[in-house]
């Protein structure tokens, strides 16, 4: 008895006060994310993965113990930025810079309560859209990248390539997220 109580002294007891100080800290800085968190979509997950990775990076970053240990905070760092991507749909509604539409809502019915939305197209510059991303783009003209079944008129049919792009875009960025990670997060540790 005497044994394990000197090998737990040893090795955790004369720590608690640390791991308990530790503790309370950790419940301070989790509690805005935990409190907001929500069991609806992906979103709460990359919100959860995304503060753990910052917390982690700023620790393994200040303390550089390793060799590699800034190195690894700053692909921590950019694996957060790809997370505020997805977040975000930075990629996915990318397109919608390159066009200005005008949206009307005409009743359905006698009673108005029923509307349908008609877009009618102002101006649109997707060539430049497609300058910025010229792989993408041969490989929607190819019909690689094809979610959106093509239309007839020519603006309406820059629009779906656009848009195809750009779902493939917040893809590839997703895929870059999880492989950076994948590569890496074995090695991210103090």
């Amino acid at each position: 008895m005497m044994k394990s109580i000197r090998l737990w002294w040893k090795f955790d007891g004369q720590y608690y006060h640390k791991d308990f100080a530790n503790g309370i800290l950790n419940l301070w800085r989790w509690f805005p994310t935990i409190w907001k968190d929500r069991n609806w979509d992906q979103s709460y997950i990359y919100k959860i993965i995304a503060k753990k990775l910052e917390l982690q990076a700023d620790y393994i970053g200040s303390r550089d113990f390793h060799v590699d240990a800034k190195r690894d905070a700053e692909r921590m760092r950019l694996v957060i930025r790809l997370i505020e991507h997805q977040l975000e749909d930075t990629y996915e509604i990318e397109y919608m810079d390159y066009h200005d539409i005008k949206y009307d809502f005409i009743p359905t019915d006698e009673t108005e309560k029923w509307y349908e939305m008609k877009d009618t197209h102002i101006s649109e510059k997707y060539d430049e859209f497609f300058a910025k991303y010229p792989r993408q783009y041969k490989r929607a003209l190819s019909g690689e990248i094809s979610r959106f079944n093509r239309s007839e008129d020519p603006i309406e049919n820059k629009k779906l390539i656009a848009m195809d792009i750009s779902h493939e875009n917040q893809e590839r960025s997703r895929e870059l997220l999880f492989k950076i990670m994948s590569d890496h997060i074995e090695r991210w540790w103090d």
